[in-house]
């Protein structure tokens, strides 16, 4: 992620997960992470602040609260600036397609960014490389994507985390498999 000098805003929400680190320009959501998942967040060398007072977070807060609860809220309720390159920013977009309780393949994805991008074919590990770089988990929902062959596969927050989200949106994990640590 490049954020060069600007402002970089955060605040800690405290999930069922554990620890979620919210980050902001100071208008959108650029970030959310769950503490200890893989690309998380480095605050080092950036210009942060703590401000707990933003709108976007207390809106963010709200729509946490509100899908812990199973409530279902909607992705447009937020205002999201994920920052990612083209292709990334694509198969983003897809991700926010997915509804709840439903979940999509690497490959499916894969079909839908080639046909977009005029190809015959895209590589799915280049897809699950863009779905393990979302910059704001849960919310742009990648936990919905699973392998081609069931396997509850690549995610960033780790399977554990991914079987509680599928798990909160009433999946039923038992048609899936992943290996157990």
């Amino acid at each position: 992620m490049n954020f060069d000098s600007e402002k970089i805003y955060i605040s800690n929400y405290n999930s069922p997960l554990g620890n979620i680190l919210l980050a902001s320009n100071g208008k959108a959501l650029i970030g959310l992470w769950i503490e200890g998942q893989k690309y998380f967040f480095n605050v080092q060398d950036k210009n942060v602040i703590q401000n707990d007072e933003l709108e976007i977070f207390k809106k963010t807060k709200s729509w946490l609260d509100k899908y812990f609860n199973k409530q279902k809220p909607e992705i447009s309720e937020l205002l999201l600036e994920p920052i990612g390159n083209k292709f990334r920013q694509e198969v983003w977009k897809i991700l926010c397609k997915i509804p709840y309780g439903e979940t999509i393949t690497y490959g499916e994805i894969a079909k839908e960014i080639a046909k977009k991008m005029h190809k015959k074919t895209m590589s799915a590990q280049a897809i699950g490389n863009a779905v393990g770089h979302n910059p704001i988990s849960i919310i742009i929902p990648c936990h919905r994507v699973v392998g081609s062959n069931g396997n509850l596969t690549g995610y960033a927050g780790g399977i554990d985390k991914k079987i509680k989200l599928l798990t909160i949106e009433n999946v039923d994990i038992n048609k899936f498999f992943y290996h157990k640590k």
